[in-house]
């Protein structure tokens, strides 16, 4: 049974496959997913004009809500899971074809390049696979510009951990790779959601 759960697990990680296309379609679908990715959206207060990245996009869920508040901005994505960036591809379709809208096959620590600084970047449940999220972390704050915003999200499903302590993770990432003005929102989910936000202030 531990191997089932972990299998899935790494599915919900980087989805592939027949089972990897049934999980984007639960994180699609699922109320609750929506609800999380709908609310750390709006804790960025985008404006119409910004440039907004998320890493690790899912089946795009956050990308269409960004999509539909940067009316005459762009909103970047980049996921390591080809399933993803297919889902995401035609749940996002229109706002591709108005090239407002810009998918990547990729991770982390292989970004496109940005002609342009960002105005805020996010992350919905995914920096628990990135490497060195901490030099991670220092790079993204390199691309946005200065009052740049982040938000992480984490909703910790694994036994033994909290919302509480993955807040203070990300709390402390976020201070070692220089930002500042860090705050922490709850959404009262089960379990609960913790957001961290800060802000690029050089």
């Amino acid at each position: 049974m531990n191997a089932i759960k972990q299998s899935l697990i790494r599915q919900f990680g980087n989805p592939r496959g027949v089972v990897g296309r049934m999980a984007g379609w639960v994180m699609g679908h699922r109320r609750s997913n929506l609800r999380r990715n709908v609310w750390v959206v709006s804790l960025l207060d985008l404006r119409p004009t910004d440039r907004v990245l998320e890493i690790g996009f899912g089946p795009g869920v956050a990308i269409a809500e960004i999509a539909d508040r940067v009316t005459a901005g762009q909103a970047f994505g980049v996921d390591h899971s080809a399933v993803m960036v297919r889902q995401a591809s035609v749940r996002n379709a229109a706002a591709i074809r108005a090239r407002r809208v810009h998918l990547s096959h990729g991770s982390v620590d292989q970004l496109p390049r940005f002609d342009d600084p960002l105005d805020a970047i996010l992350s919905v449940n995914s920096l628990g696979f990135w490497p060195d999220p901490v030099e991670r972390l220092r790079g993204l704050r390199h691309l946005l510009r200065p009052g740049g915003r982040i938000a992480l999200a984490s909703q910790p499903r694994i036994p033994g951990t909290t919302t509480d302590g993955a807040a203070q993770g990300l709390r402390d990432m976020l201070t070692q790779a220089g930002f500042t003005q860090i705050r922490t929102e709850i959404l009262d989910l089960d379990p609960p959601v913790a957001c961290v936000l800060a802000v690029n202030d050089w």
